[in-house]
């Protein structure tokens, strides 16, 4: 195979459907980054070691979870929904709970490992509503920061997921 073969891909991002030509060897990262201009999703090790890079995909229709995006090909990802952390934002450019809770309870140090943290905890909140800080941990255990001793991170996950519960709790007129 000549290093000038390509494929071409449709994936939906953010509510968007981008079809490309890519290398067949391009990783989903640098698909998301360098194509789709979608830089909040991180290039850490390229391992997937530290889940800096972290998205949300799943199948056009079905439920998303969390992948690590240096770990997937963009080819693997044709036909996908992928939800980067620019797409979680509601309407009206609103943080979603857990970007909110990331900010205001401080839950990052320099940043680098952000993006991959909440859509890790976008995840787990989504199959548990209601972890206790060890599934927390246990939940984030795949993304490293270097910075943090974490506990601002679980605190933070543990406030958007209260904030989550509330906001399902509410009558569908008062979420609107």
């Amino acid at each position: 195979m000549s290093s000038s073969h390509r494929v071409r891909v449709s994936v939906d991002v953010d509510g968007t459907r981008y079809v490309d030509d890519v290398e067949p060897r391009t990783l989903l990262v640098h698909h998301l980054r360098e194509q789709l201009g979608k830089v909040g999703t991180v290039v850490g090790c390229d391992t997937s070691n530290c889940g800096s890079c972290t998205v949300l995909m799943g199948g056009a229709d079905g439920p998303q979870h969390s992948v690590k995006s240096c770990s997937v090909l963009a080819v693997q990802a044709d036909g996908a929904s992928v939800t980067t952390v620019e797409g979680l934002a509601g309407p009206g450019g609103e943080l979603h709970a857990v970007q909110r809770a990331f900010h205001e309870l401080h839950a990052l140090q320099c940043g680098f490992c952000t993006p991959g943290m909440i859509m890790s905890a976008v995840d787990l909140l989504r199959d548990n509503p209601d972890p206790s800080d060890a599934e927390v941990r246990e939940g984030l255990s795949g993304n490293l920061c270097r910075c943090t001793g974490y506990q601002n991170i679980v605190r933070a996950v543990q406030s958007a997921a209260a904030a989550l519960r509330a906001q399902a709790e509410l009558p569908e007129e008062a979420t609107v």
